[in-house]
């Protein structure tokens, strides 16, 4: 039986921890599935990397366009209706995945149930996000804004990572037993390069039982090697692996580019190159990482037919150790016994000595990966029973169609009230220029840390990425929107507004600094990203509770979903454009052009009326 909650107990703090922490969570899980784990699956099951990039990007058509049918949401049934049904057609939709891996055209099949599942998140997403605003208080929805936060990136944090791993251990288990080598680096000086010579690799046969023989540990020299000589070891391992039938060759053909690559892209960066007299070697590094392979080859023969797949990938350690591509790998009568290659590379900036693991799993790749979405579709029949019973009945969740008028009338009424808001043009220029410094930044600071102290980067490895991203990085974010949110329900946006716009503006600066002088301390780069991480944490927080504050009224949740369209527009625009601009300035000038950029939030913010007692107890 539903408990029938008073909207002073449905408000109650204590009562929104028993529903936003799980509802925010079950927001997460099927984005990350759709935009990312899809492409990990498609991949494990051998679909191309073409077919995997178009069906893919097509995915995410429903959260681009979900602002246009979000008004439906708001006229027809309650959030807490749409929430409960958008769960439980999630939950079809994952176990439709599930069903149809095993079948013969299962690209077709699962598409078509990824379709559903994204549809029904994106639906999830605008009704979560009004449910949000009638289910609490204007303080509470202060308070909480960086709890939801939170769970929504340890959402996005399983799907990446969790469910991959389970697929991992659920191969591992039924197939082959795994191949795992360890690659180490040495300081030994040599002026050798690796000789590619897989010939005078002895191969051997045990016909009592069949599992992978290879090599189980390569020691690779730090001392970097020309570009050329690595690409020319690199060729020869595709062309010795597609000519076995391993796997097929990746060509790249111009007949299989698009309209838009042919007849826009393309003639369009030769020009920005001719005018500003850029070519592909321009500021390039003539050396790259040192260059090793491994082998592996069955035991014996399979039976009739049949084809053992093995995926080769990166299992734990420095990722400055890495492969050179994805490879998986087909075996059957006709090349059983011949050595499979991989090719593993050190990053060119590598100076110290690394290990790291890499392992080969040969199990029931489709038999896993229909476990894994079965599971995860339990995983949403159960939020569905749990949301059914624990989510409060606000008084004001009811559909706001008014009596007397239609459907369609009532529906591009939502577009006009959202547009007849007073300011709106000022509340429509915050959201696009509040981050318009921070839209540009993010697409480069990584690159920026990455790159080569010859292409004035700082020259930090993949595995010095990792680290101060997939852990200062991570911590200082959610840190700062978890202390935004407390703050903000202390003394109410208002109060905090221009604070929170400095947070998210002025720790830019550090890249400026990092520029300019150049640190080789990875303590120093570390505490300089975590500093802006903090700040980007707490000031997400005032943009986040101001599209709470202009959303508020008869359509909030329709509102709501068009303030979140606005807020995509104004980091896309920038941040298409932002690569090229670095290209012709330089990072130096391209992060004093990012500080320039942050000037107009802190005029415009001074145009923005907020009650002063909006997120205050």
């Amino acid at each position: 039986m539903e408990p029938n909650l008073t909207e002073p107990e449905a408000h109650s703090k204590a009562r929104a921890w028993s529903w936003i922490p799980s509802l925010y969570f079950a927001e997460g899980i099927p984005y990350v599935l759709v935009t990312t784990l899809s492409v990990i699956f498609y991949k494990r099951m051998g679909v191309s990397n073409a077919d995997i990039a178009l069906y893919t990007s097509l995915l995410y058509l429903p959260w681009v366009i979900k602002p246009f049918w979000s008004p439906v949401v708001d006229i027809l049934k309650t959030k807490r209706y749409w929430i409960i049904i958008m769960q439980f057609l999630i939950g079809i939709g994952l176990a439709g995945v599930a069903m149809t891996i095993p079948a013969p055209n299962f690209i077709q099949y699962t598409l078509a149930f990824f379709w559903l599942l994204a549809f029904s998140s994106a639906t999830h997403d605008i009704a979560a996000d009004g449910f949000y605003m009638l289910g609490l208080s204007k303080h509470d929805q202060t308070y909480f804004v960086g709890i939801r936060s939170t769970f929504y990136r340890l959402a996005m944090l399983t799907g990446q990572g969790l469910f991959v791993i389970l697929a991992g251990v659920i191969e591992s288990r039924t197939g082959l037993p795994p191949v795992e080598l360890t690659v180490t680096t040495s300081s030994e000086e040599t002026k050798e390069l690796v000789k590619f010579d897989p010939e005078s690799i002895t191969v051997r046969e045990d016909t009592a039982e069949l599992y992978f023989i290879s090599n189980d540990e390569l020691i690779l020299n730090l001392q970097p090697v020309t570009k050329a000589d690595a690409k020319v070891v690199i060729d020869k391992i595709e062309d010795w692996n597609t000519s076995h039938g391993f796997y097929e060759p990746e060509e790249e053909d111009e007949d299989d580019k698009g309209w838009w690559t042919r007849n826009v892209s393309d003639p369009l960066a030769a020009l920005l190159k001719e005018t500003f007299n850029k070519t592909d070697e321009s500021g390039e590094l003539k050396t790259a990482g040192n260059i090793g392979y491994v082998w592996f080859y069955l035991s014996k023969k399979p039976e009739g037919d049949d084809k053992v797949v093995l995926n080769f990938s990166h299992e734990r350690g420095d990722k400055s150790i890495s492969l050179v591509r994805d490879y998986r790998y087909e075996f059957g009568s006709n090349n059983w016994n011949i050595p499979a290659i991989a090719a593993i590379q050190l990053d060119s900036k590598l100076d110290k000595p690394a290990q790291a693991t890499f392992s080969g799993l040969s199990g029931n790749i489709r038999f896993a990966w229909t476990i894994v979405f079965t599971a995860i579709a339990v995983l949403f029949f159960l939020f569905f029973i749990y949301h059914r019973f624990i989510l409060p009945k606000p008084v004001e969740d009811k559909p706001v169609q008014n009596e007397g008028k239609g459907f369609i009338i009532e529906f591009l009424e939502v577009f006009f009230l959202f547009f007849k808001k007073k300011d709106i043009w000022i509340i429509i220029l915050f959201l696009l220029v509040y981050r318009l410094g921070e839209s540009q930044l993010v697409k480069l600071a990584s690159p920026f840390l990455l790159d080569s102290r010859e292409m004035m980067g700082l020259g930090l490895t993949t595995g010095d990425i990792g680290l101060i991203y997939g852990t200062l990085g991570i911590l200082f974010l959610t840190a700062g929107g978890i202390i935004g949110g407390i703050v903000a329900s202390k003394k109410g946006l208002k109060y905090w507004l221009w604070w929170m716009v400095a947070a998210m503006n002025l720790p830019n600066l550090v890249y400026v600094y990092l520029s300019f002088t150049m640190p080789e301390s990875l303590y120093l780069i570390g505490a300089a990203v975590a500093v802006e991480q903090f700040g980007y944490g707490f000031g997400f927080t005032a943009y986040m509770l101001y599209m709470i504050y202009v959303s508020d009224g008869k359509h909030k949740t329709a509102h709501f979903a068009m303030t979140t369209g606005i807020m995509a527009l104004g980091m896309m625009i920038p941040g298409m454009v932002s690569g090229w601009l670095q290209e012709i300035i330089g990072y130096q000038n391209f992060f004093i052009w990012v500080m320039i950029c942050t000037i107009p939030s802190f005029i415009i913010v001074k145009f923005i009326n907020v009650d002063k007692d909006f997120g205050k107890k």
